[in-house]
Protein backbone atom coordinates (compact mmCIF):
# COMPACT_ATOMS: atom_id res chain seq x y z
CA UNK A 1 0.00 0.00 0.00
CA UNK A 2 2.63 2.58 0.64
CA UNK A 3 4.72 1.65 -2.21
CA UNK A 4 1.40 2.29 -4.15
CA UNK A 5 1.01 5.31 -2.45
CA UNK A 6 4.27 6.88 -3.52
CA UNK A 7 2.96 7.12 -7.38
CA UNK A 8 1.54 10.72 -8.05
CA UNK A 9 -0.91 8.87 -11.10
CA UNK A 10 -2.31 6.11 -8.23
CA UNK A 11 -2.82 9.48 -5.61
CA UNK A 12 -4.67 11.16 -8.70
CA UNK A 13 -6.64 7.73 -9.56
CA UNK A 14 -8.02 7.34 -6.38
CA UNK A 15 -9.01 10.86 -5.58
CA UNK A 16 -11.15 10.26 -8.81
CA UNK A 17 -11.99 6.78 -7.41
CA UNK A 18 -13.97 8.71 -4.33
CA UNK A 19 -15.33 11.60 -6.48
CA UNK A 20 -17.05 8.80 -8.94
CA UNK A 21 -17.93 6.89 -6.05
CA UNK A 22 -19.77 9.71 -4.39
CA UNK A 23 -21.30 11.04 -8.01
CA UNK A 24 -22.20 8.25 -9.67
CA UNK A 25 -24.78 6.91 -7.24
CA UNK A 26 -25.83 10.76 -6.61
CA UNK A 27 -27.82 10.33 -9.73
CA UNK A 28 -28.39 6.90 -10.28
CA UNK A 29 -30.70 6.79 -7.03
CA UNK A 30 -33.37 9.24 -9.59
CA UNK A 31 -32.97 6.95 -11.93
CA UNK A 32 -33.59 3.90 -10.33
CA UNK A 33 -36.71 5.76 -9.15
CA UNK A 34 -37.58 6.31 -12.62
CA UNK A 35 -36.85 3.23 -13.81
CA UNK A 36 -34.15 4.30 -15.97
CA UNK A 37 -31.95 2.45 -15.03
CA UNK A 38 -29.90 2.11 -18.47
CA UNK A 39 -29.86 5.83 -19.19
CA UNK A 40 -26.43 6.10 -18.39
CA UNK A 41 -25.55 3.11 -20.70
CA UNK A 42 -27.12 4.60 -23.96
CA UNK A 43 -25.41 8.14 -22.82
CA UNK A 44 -22.07 6.19 -22.13
CA UNK A 45 -22.40 5.67 -26.16
CA UNK A 46 -23.25 8.96 -27.46
CA UNK A 47 -20.36 10.24 -25.30
CA UNK A 48 -18.27 7.97 -27.45
CA UNK A 49 -19.03 10.77 -30.45
CA UNK A 50 -17.26 13.71 -28.39
CA UNK A 51 -13.81 11.69 -27.40
CA UNK A 52 -13.30 10.97 -30.78
CA UNK A 53 -14.37 14.61 -31.62
CA UNK A 54 -11.79 15.42 -29.29
CA UNK A 55 -9.27 13.43 -30.62
CA UNK A 56 -9.96 15.20 -33.86
CA UNK A 57 -9.77 18.77 -32.81
CA UNK A 58 -6.81 17.71 -30.36
CA UNK A 59 -8.67 18.81 -27.71
CA UNK A 60 -9.82 17.76 -23.99
CA UNK A 61 -11.79 14.38 -24.87
CA UNK A 62 -13.51 14.73 -21.56
CA UNK A 63 -14.91 18.56 -22.34
CA UNK A 64 -15.79 17.73 -25.39
CA UNK A 65 -17.54 14.22 -24.19
CA UNK A 66 -19.35 16.32 -21.69
CA UNK A 67 -20.53 18.93 -24.65
CA UNK A 68 -21.85 16.02 -26.82
CA UNK A 69 -22.84 14.07 -23.65
CA UNK A 70 -25.52 17.15 -22.78
CA UNK A 71 -26.67 17.46 -26.04
CA UNK A 72 -27.74 13.78 -26.73
CA UNK A 73 -29.49 13.35 -23.20
CA UNK A 74 -31.58 16.64 -23.80
CA UNK A 75 -32.58 15.31 -26.36
CA UNK A 76 -33.47 11.77 -24.94
CA UNK A 77 -35.45 13.59 -22.66
CA UNK A 78 -37.26 15.29 -25.24
CA UNK A 79 -38.23 12.53 -26.74
CA UNK A 80 -38.78 10.75 -23.51
CA UNK A 81 -41.69 13.16 -22.91
CA UNK A 82 -43.21 13.37 -26.19
CA UNK A 83 -44.01 9.98 -25.57
CA UNK A 84 -44.78 8.67 -29.25
CA UNK A 85 -44.63 4.54 -29.78
CA UNK A 86 -41.28 5.80 -32.48
CA UNK A 87 -39.08 7.39 -29.39
CA UNK A 88 -37.67 3.95 -28.49
CA UNK A 89 -36.17 3.66 -32.11
CA UNK A 90 -34.98 7.24 -32.09
CA UNK A 91 -32.90 6.49 -28.99
CA UNK A 92 -31.62 3.30 -30.21
CA UNK A 93 -30.37 5.40 -33.04
CA UNK A 94 -28.81 7.58 -31.21
CA UNK A 95 -27.28 5.60 -29.07
CA UNK A 96 -25.50 3.49 -31.55
CA UNK A 97 -25.13 6.13 -33.80
CA UNK A 98 -23.19 7.71 -31.25
CA UNK A 99 -20.63 4.92 -30.48
CA UNK A 100 -19.87 3.89 -34.27
CA UNK A 101 -19.52 7.77 -35.16
CA UNK A 102 -16.85 7.96 -32.30
CA UNK A 103 -15.46 4.82 -33.41
CA UNK A 104 -14.89 6.57 -36.99
CA UNK A 105 -13.65 9.69 -35.53
CA UNK A 106 -10.58 8.02 -33.22
CA UNK A 107 -9.60 5.80 -35.93
CA UNK A 108 -9.43 8.89 -38.54
CA UNK A 109 -7.61 11.06 -35.72
CA UNK A 110 -3.76 11.62 -35.25
CA UNK A 111 -3.85 10.40 -31.69
CA UNK A 112 -5.33 7.34 -32.46
CA UNK A 113 -3.16 4.00 -31.41
CA UNK A 114 -4.16 0.66 -29.80
CA UNK A 115 -4.51 2.12 -26.30
CA UNK A 116 -5.91 5.55 -27.02
CA UNK A 117 -10.12 4.02 -26.79
CA UNK A 118 -9.33 1.16 -25.04
CA UNK A 119 -9.30 3.81 -21.58
CA UNK A 120 -11.83 5.29 -22.12
CA UNK A 121 -14.29 2.22 -22.97
CA UNK A 122 -13.10 0.46 -19.68
CA UNK A 123 -11.49 2.92 -17.22
CA UNK A 124 -7.83 2.95 -16.68
CA UNK A 125 -5.91 4.02 -13.55
CA UNK A 126 -3.02 5.36 -15.77
CA UNK A 127 -5.01 7.89 -17.48
CA UNK A 128 -5.80 10.42 -15.05
CA UNK A 129 -3.84 13.50 -15.38
CA UNK A 130 -4.24 16.34 -13.37
CA UNK A 131 -6.18 18.49 -15.43
CA UNK A 132 -8.33 15.37 -15.80
CA UNK A 133 -8.70 15.28 -12.24
CA UNK A 134 -9.42 19.04 -12.22
CA UNK A 135 -12.38 18.37 -14.11
CA UNK A 136 -13.50 15.40 -12.46
CA UNK A 137 -13.66 17.48 -9.34
CA UNK A 138 -15.40 20.56 -10.31
CA UNK A 139 -18.09 18.39 -12.32
CA UNK A 140 -18.83 16.20 -9.62
CA UNK A 141 -19.35 18.97 -7.24
CA UNK A 142 -21.88 20.44 -9.27
CA UNK A 143 -23.60 17.14 -9.84
CA UNK A 144 -23.83 16.53 -5.94
CA UNK A 145 -24.75 19.71 -5.14
CA UNK A 146 -27.87 19.82 -7.32
CA UNK A 147 -28.79 16.08 -6.68
CA UNK A 148 -28.71 16.91 -2.80
CA UNK A 149 -29.85 20.00 -2.51
CA UNK A 150 -32.90 19.74 -5.03
CA UNK A 151 -33.60 16.35 -3.55
CA UNK A 152 -37.44 17.36 -2.67
CA UNK A 153 -38.25 18.29 -6.08
CA UNK A 154 -36.30 15.07 -7.53
CA UNK A 155 -37.68 13.09 -5.47
CA UNK A 156 -41.33 14.57 -6.54
CA UNK A 157 -40.71 14.04 -10.33
CA UNK A 158 -39.51 10.91 -9.63
CA UNK A 159 -42.40 9.82 -8.05
CA UNK A 160 -45.14 11.42 -9.79
CA UNK A 161 -44.88 13.65 -12.02
CA UNK A 162 -48.36 14.95 -12.53
CA UNK A 163 -48.71 15.13 -8.64
CA UNK A 164 -45.37 17.47 -8.59
CA UNK A 165 -46.67 19.40 -11.18
CA UNK A 166 -49.63 20.48 -9.19
CA UNK A 167 -47.79 21.06 -6.22
CA UNK A 168 -46.02 23.88 -8.86
CA UNK A 169 -42.89 21.67 -9.11
CA UNK A 170 -41.66 23.07 -12.48
CA UNK A 171 -41.41 19.52 -13.82
CA UNK A 172 -40.01 19.93 -17.11
CA UNK A 173 -37.44 22.12 -16.61
CA UNK A 174 -36.46 19.72 -13.55
CA UNK A 175 -36.49 16.55 -15.79
CA UNK A 176 -33.91 18.53 -18.20
CA UNK A 177 -31.71 19.57 -15.48
CA UNK A 178 -31.93 15.41 -14.47
CA UNK A 179 -31.12 14.46 -18.00
CA UNK A 180 -28.05 16.67 -18.15
CA UNK A 181 -26.77 15.69 -14.46
CA UNK A 182 -26.69 12.64 -15.72
CA UNK A 183 -24.83 13.30 -19.01
CA UNK A 184 -22.21 14.74 -16.29
CA UNK A 185 -21.53 11.73 -14.27
CA UNK A 186 -21.02 9.68 -17.70
CA UNK A 187 -18.64 11.70 -18.61
CA UNK A 188 -17.07 12.68 -15.03
CA UNK A 189 -16.64 8.61 -14.61
CA UNK A 190 -15.74 7.38 -17.33
CA UNK A 191 -11.90 7.82 -16.81
CA UNK A 192 -12.39 5.13 -13.96
CA UNK A 193 -15.12 2.91 -14.82
CA UNK A 194 -15.29 3.53 -18.44
CA UNK A 195 -18.14 4.36 -20.84
CA UNK A 196 -18.96 0.84 -21.23
CA UNK A 197 -19.43 0.26 -17.43
CA UNK A 198 -20.53 3.33 -16.27
CA UNK A 199 -23.99 2.73 -15.93
CA UNK A 200 -23.60 0.12 -13.60
CA UNK A 201 -21.71 2.40 -11.13
CA UNK A 202 -24.94 4.69 -11.09
CA UNK A 203 -27.32 1.81 -10.54
CA UNK A 204 -25.96 -1.70 -8.59
CA UNK A 205 -24.68 0.39 -5.73
CA UNK A 206 -28.29 1.81 -5.12
CA UNK A 207 -29.87 -1.57 -5.77
CA UNK A 208 -27.63 -2.43 -3.08
CA UNK A 209 -27.94 -0.01 -0.97
CA UNK A 210 -32.13 -0.07 -1.03
CA UNK A 211 -32.20 -4.10 0.57
CA UNK A 212 -31.23 -2.87 3.66
CA UNK A 213 -32.33 0.51 4.13
CA UNK A 214 -35.89 1.93 4.55
CA UNK A 215 -36.32 5.14 3.55
CA UNK A 216 -35.12 7.37 0.58
CA UNK A 217 -32.49 9.57 2.73
CA UNK A 218 -30.59 5.89 3.72
CA UNK A 219 -30.69 4.63 0.30
CA UNK A 220 -28.92 7.75 -1.23
CA UNK A 221 -26.24 7.59 2.05
CA UNK A 222 -25.87 3.77 1.25
CA UNK A 223 -25.84 4.15 -2.26
CA UNK A 224 -22.78 6.57 -1.93
CA UNK A 225 -20.65 5.28 0.79
CA UNK A 226 -21.02 1.52 -1.37
CA UNK A 227 -19.96 3.89 -4.31
CA UNK A 228 -16.80 5.03 -2.81
CA UNK A 229 -16.11 1.61 -0.98
CA UNK A 230 -16.33 -0.33 -4.31
CA UNK A 231 -14.50 2.59 -6.38
CA UNK A 232 -11.33 2.56 -3.92
CA UNK A 233 -11.59 -0.85 -3.79
CA UNK A 234 -11.53 -1.21 -7.42
CA UNK A 235 -8.70 1.04 -8.09
CA UNK A 236 -6.63 -0.76 -5.57
CA UNK A 237 -7.11 -3.97 -6.62
CA UNK A 238 -6.79 -3.20 -10.68
CA UNK A 239 -2.76 -1.42 -9.81
CA UNK A 240 -2.24 -4.48 -7.72
CA UNK A 241 -3.08 -7.29 -10.51
CA UNK A 242 -2.58 -5.17 -13.28
CA UNK A 243 -6.30 -5.45 -14.56
CA UNK A 244 -8.65 -2.56 -15.90
CA UNK A 245 -10.23 -0.47 -13.33
CA UNK A 246 -13.47 -0.31 -14.20
CA UNK A 247 -14.01 -4.03 -14.93
CA UNK A 248 -12.47 -4.57 -11.29
CA UNK A 249 -14.72 -1.62 -9.97
CA UNK A 250 -18.07 -3.31 -11.63
CA UNK A 251 -17.61 -6.81 -10.24
CA UNK A 252 -16.84 -6.11 -6.90
CA UNK A 253 -20.53 -3.66 -6.94
CA UNK A 254 -21.96 -7.01 -8.05
CA UNK A 255 -20.30 -8.68 -5.42
CA UNK A 256 -21.54 -6.56 -2.48
CA UNK A 257 -25.04 -6.37 -4.06
CA UNK A 258 -24.98 -10.18 -3.81
CA UNK A 259 -23.68 -9.90 0.02
CA UNK A 260 -26.02 -7.43 1.03
CA UNK A 261 -29.25 -9.93 -1.05
CA UNK A 262 -28.17 -12.65 1.09
CA UNK A 263 -28.57 -10.97 4.42
CA UNK A 264 -31.83 -8.93 3.40
CA UNK A 265 -34.10 -11.67 3.83
CA UNK A 266 -33.44 -12.62 7.64
CA UNK A 267 -33.14 -8.93 8.25
CA UNK A 268 -36.25 -8.02 6.93
CA UNK A 269 -37.63 -11.18 8.79
CA UNK A 270 -36.26 -9.95 11.90
CA UNK A 271 -37.85 -5.97 11.60
CA UNK A 272 -41.04 -8.00 11.00
CA UNK A 273 -40.95 -10.10 14.19
CA UNK A 274 -39.95 -6.75 16.34
CA UNK A 275 -42.18 -4.06 14.71
CA UNK A 276 -45.70 -6.60 13.60
CA UNK A 277 -47.68 -3.37 13.56
CA UNK A 278 -45.79 -0.82 11.76
CA UNK A 279 -45.17 -1.04 7.74
CA UNK A 280 -42.06 -0.26 6.01
CA UNK A 281 -40.50 3.47 6.04
CA UNK A 282 -40.81 4.21 2.14
CA UNK A 283 -40.38 7.92 2.37
CA UNK A 284 -38.37 10.26 4.64
CA UNK A 285 -38.55 13.44 1.90
CA UNK A 286 -41.23 15.85 2.33
CA UNK A 287 -42.78 16.97 -1.45
CA UNK A 288 -42.64 20.41 -2.42
CA UNK A 289 -45.63 22.26 -2.46
CA UNK A 290 -47.67 23.97 0.08
CA UNK A 291 -49.16 22.92 3.01
CA UNK A 292 -52.50 21.56 3.00
CA UNK A 293 -54.79 20.91 5.92
CA UNK A 294 -56.55 17.80 5.51
CA UNK A 295 -60.39 19.00 7.04
CA UNK A 296 -62.25 15.13 6.45
CA UNK A 297 -62.21 12.49 8.89
CA UNK A 298 -58.60 11.20 9.62
CA UNK A 299 -58.11 7.84 7.97
CA UNK A 300 -55.79 5.04 9.68
CA UNK A 301 -51.95 5.29 8.98
CA UNK A 302 -50.44 3.69 6.25
CA UNK A 303 -47.31 3.59 7.37
CA UNK A 304 -45.97 6.26 5.38
CA UNK A 305 -42.98 8.69 6.85
CA UNK A 306 -43.24 12.09 5.62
Amino acid sequence: MTEMLSYDFMQRALIAAVLVGITAPSVGIYLVQRRQALMGDGMGHVAMTGVGLGFIFQTSPVWMAVAVCVLGAVTMELVRARGNQRGDIALAMLFYGGMACGKLLVSKSAQAGAGSLESYLWGSILTVSPADLATIGALGAVVVAVTLGLRRQLFAICQDEDFARVTGVPVRLLNLLLAVMAAVTVTVAMRVVGLLLVSALMVVPVAAAQQLTRSFAATQAGSIAVGVLVALAGVTGSYQLDVPSGPAIVLLAIVVFAVFGAIAAPLARRRHRDTPESGPQVCDVRLPGPERVDTTTPAPSAGLAQ
